[in-house]
Protein backbone atom coordinates (compact mmCIF):
# COMPACT_ATOMS: atom_id res chain seq x y z
CA UNK A 1 0.00 0.00 0.00
CA UNK A 2 1.62 3.66 -0.93
CA UNK A 3 0.75 6.38 1.59
CA UNK A 4 -0.14 9.38 0.60
CA UNK A 5 -0.13 13.31 1.95
CA UNK A 6 -2.53 13.73 5.06
CA UNK A 7 -2.42 9.89 5.97
CA UNK A 8 -2.37 8.94 9.49
CA UNK A 9 0.61 6.71 10.44
CA UNK A 10 2.45 4.56 13.12
CA UNK A 11 6.05 3.66 13.21
CA UNK A 12 6.94 -0.19 13.12
CA UNK A 13 9.84 0.17 15.30
CA UNK A 14 9.32 3.56 17.16
CA UNK A 15 6.87 5.31 19.32
CA UNK A 16 5.95 7.37 16.68
CA UNK A 17 2.41 8.33 15.77
CA UNK A 18 1.91 11.21 13.16
CA UNK A 19 0.51 12.23 9.43
CA UNK A 20 2.10 12.35 6.30
CA UNK A 21 2.62 15.88 5.42
CA UNK A 22 4.75 15.19 2.59
CA UNK A 23 6.78 12.52 0.15
CA UNK A 24 11.05 13.66 -0.85
CA UNK A 25 13.09 11.33 -2.71
CA UNK A 26 11.24 7.91 -1.80
CA UNK A 27 10.90 8.92 1.73
CA UNK A 28 7.69 9.73 4.05
CA UNK A 29 7.85 12.45 6.16
CA UNK A 30 5.81 12.72 9.07
CA UNK A 31 4.74 14.95 11.28
CA UNK A 32 4.90 13.51 14.81
CA UNK A 33 2.39 14.30 17.68
CA UNK A 34 5.27 15.81 19.38
CA UNK A 35 5.82 18.32 16.38
CA UNK A 36 8.92 16.78 14.98
CA UNK A 37 9.23 15.80 11.45
CA UNK A 38 10.75 12.35 10.76
CA UNK A 39 11.65 10.55 7.76
CA UNK A 40 10.76 7.27 6.80
CA UNK A 41 10.60 4.34 4.47
CA UNK A 42 8.09 2.83 3.10
CA UNK A 43 8.46 -0.37 4.88
CA UNK A 44 9.38 1.56 8.44
CA UNK A 45 5.63 2.68 8.77
CA UNK A 46 1.86 1.19 8.95
CA UNK A 47 -1.50 3.16 8.21
CA UNK A 48 -3.10 4.29 11.66
CA UNK A 49 -6.50 2.66 11.23
CA UNK A 50 -8.50 3.99 14.24
CA UNK A 51 -7.38 7.79 12.70
CA UNK A 52 -7.32 7.16 8.90
CA UNK A 53 -11.13 5.62 9.10
CA UNK A 54 -12.19 9.25 9.70
CA UNK A 55 -9.85 10.94 7.33
CA UNK A 56 -10.95 8.53 4.46
CA UNK A 57 -14.84 9.20 5.95
CA UNK A 58 -13.84 12.85 5.40
CA UNK A 59 -12.37 12.31 2.15
CA UNK A 60 -15.38 10.20 0.44
CA UNK A 61 -17.94 12.61 2.14
CA UNK A 62 -15.74 15.69 0.15
CA UNK A 63 -15.75 13.95 -3.36
CA UNK A 64 -19.77 12.81 -2.57
CA UNK A 65 -20.39 16.35 -2.07
CA UNK A 66 -18.46 18.13 -5.26
CA UNK A 67 -19.83 15.22 -7.43
CA UNK A 68 -23.36 16.18 -5.89
CA UNK A 69 -24.82 19.25 -7.58
CA UNK A 70 -28.02 19.75 -5.17
CA UNK A 71 -25.69 19.37 -2.65
CA UNK A 72 -24.33 23.06 -1.57
CA UNK A 73 -22.41 23.71 1.40
CA UNK A 74 -24.07 26.00 4.24
CA UNK A 75 -22.25 29.66 4.52
CA UNK A 76 -20.26 29.43 7.96
CA UNK A 77 -21.67 31.07 10.89
CA UNK A 78 -19.88 32.49 13.75
CA UNK A 79 -21.26 31.48 16.96
CA UNK A 80 -20.80 34.46 19.14
CA UNK A 81 -20.67 33.53 22.97
CA UNK A 82 -23.91 35.07 24.49
CA UNK A 83 -22.37 37.88 27.28
CA UNK A 84 -22.03 36.14 30.55
CA UNK A 85 -24.41 37.15 33.02
CA UNK A 86 -23.12 38.74 36.10
CA UNK A 87 -24.89 37.27 38.38
CA UNK A 88 -26.82 39.85 40.76
CA UNK A 89 -24.98 40.86 43.87
CA UNK A 90 -26.01 39.31 47.21
CA UNK A 91 -27.45 42.23 49.53
CA UNK A 92 -27.48 42.27 53.26
CA UNK A 93 -28.89 45.66 54.64
CA UNK A 94 -27.75 46.40 58.03
CA UNK A 95 -29.94 49.42 58.91
CA UNK A 96 -30.79 48.71 62.35
CA UNK A 97 -34.87 48.17 62.00
CA UNK A 98 -34.37 45.82 59.42
CA UNK A 99 -32.10 43.39 62.00
CA UNK A 100 -34.31 43.87 65.52
CA UNK A 101 -37.61 44.54 66.10
CA UNK A 102 -37.11 47.13 68.47
CA UNK A 103 -34.30 49.23 69.35
CA UNK A 104 -35.56 50.41 72.81
CA UNK A 105 -33.44 50.46 75.59
CA UNK A 106 -29.84 49.74 73.23
CA UNK A 107 -26.92 51.81 73.19
CA UNK A 108 -25.25 52.79 70.26
CA UNK A 109 -22.36 49.95 71.00
CA UNK A 110 -25.15 47.35 70.88
CA UNK A 111 -26.60 48.24 67.42
CA UNK A 112 -23.37 47.96 66.05
CA UNK A 113 -22.33 45.01 67.67
CA UNK A 114 -25.47 43.55 65.72
CA UNK A 115 -24.55 45.05 62.67
CA UNK A 116 -21.13 44.14 63.22
CA UNK A 117 -22.00 40.58 63.38
CA UNK A 118 -24.16 40.03 60.78
CA UNK A 119 -21.94 41.60 58.37
CA UNK A 120 -19.39 39.40 59.55
CA UNK A 121 -21.73 36.69 59.34
CA UNK A 122 -23.34 37.01 55.67
CA UNK A 123 -19.58 37.75 54.52
CA UNK A 124 -18.68 34.29 55.66
CA UNK A 125 -21.70 32.00 54.08
CA UNK A 126 -21.16 34.44 50.77
CA UNK A 127 -17.14 32.88 50.89
CA UNK A 128 -18.49 29.61 51.54
CA UNK A 129 -20.88 29.45 49.16
CA UNK A 130 -18.46 31.09 46.40
CA UNK A 131 -20.81 34.03 46.36
CA UNK A 132 -18.53 36.10 44.25
CA UNK A 133 -20.28 39.59 44.90
CA UNK A 134 -22.33 41.34 48.12
CA UNK A 135 -23.48 44.31 48.37
CA UNK A 136 -23.79 45.66 52.04
CA UNK A 137 -26.25 48.39 52.33
CA UNK A 138 -25.06 50.44 55.65
CA UNK A 139 -26.69 54.00 54.95
CA UNK A 140 -25.36 57.66 54.77
CA UNK A 141 -24.98 59.03 58.27
CA UNK A 142 -21.93 59.62 60.28
CA UNK A 143 -20.01 57.27 58.17
CA UNK A 144 -18.98 55.28 61.88
CA UNK A 145 -20.36 51.91 60.22
CA UNK A 146 -18.82 52.37 57.22
CA UNK A 147 -15.66 52.78 58.51
CA UNK A 148 -15.97 50.00 60.75
CA UNK A 149 -16.76 47.41 57.93
CA UNK A 150 -14.00 48.62 55.77
CA UNK A 151 -11.55 47.56 58.75
CA UNK A 152 -13.04 44.24 59.21
CA UNK A 153 -12.90 43.62 55.60
CA UNK A 154 -9.51 44.66 55.34
CA UNK A 155 -8.69 41.96 57.58
CA UNK A 156 -9.91 39.20 54.65
CA UNK A 157 -7.28 38.36 52.19
CA UNK A 158 -9.74 36.92 49.26
CA UNK A 159 -11.95 40.29 49.41
CA UNK A 160 -11.43 43.64 47.73
CA UNK A 161 -13.92 46.19 48.82
CA UNK A 162 -15.46 49.28 46.56
CA UNK A 163 -18.35 51.57 46.42
CA UNK A 164 -21.90 49.96 45.34
CA UNK A 165 -23.37 51.33 42.23
CA UNK A 166 -24.11 55.00 42.95
CA UNK A 167 -27.53 55.12 40.70
CA UNK A 168 -28.99 51.96 42.75
CA UNK A 169 -27.68 52.32 46.13
CA UNK A 170 -26.57 55.89 46.32
CA UNK A 171 -23.68 56.78 49.01
CA UNK A 172 -25.11 54.68 51.53
CA UNK A 173 -23.78 51.09 50.31
CA UNK A 174 -20.24 49.05 49.58
CA UNK A 175 -19.49 46.22 47.46
CA UNK A 176 -17.37 43.48 48.48
CA UNK A 177 -15.86 41.47 45.33
CA UNK A 178 -14.81 37.63 46.86
CA UNK A 179 -11.60 35.88 45.01
CA UNK A 180 -12.11 32.33 44.63
CA UNK A 181 -8.69 31.57 43.72
CA UNK A 182 -6.66 33.62 45.81
CA UNK A 183 -2.97 33.67 45.49
CA UNK A 184 -0.86 32.77 48.16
Amino acid sequence: MMFIVGDYVMAIDDDVYGQVVRIADGQFIVLSTDGFEVAYARNELVLDKSKQEALDFSRNFSSFASENTSFTKRPKTTIQKKKEKQQPPMEVDLHIHKLVKNTKGMTNYDMMTIQLDTAKRQLDFAINKRIPRVVFIHGVGEGVLKAELEYMFQRYDNVRISDADYRKYGLGAMEVYILQNPRF
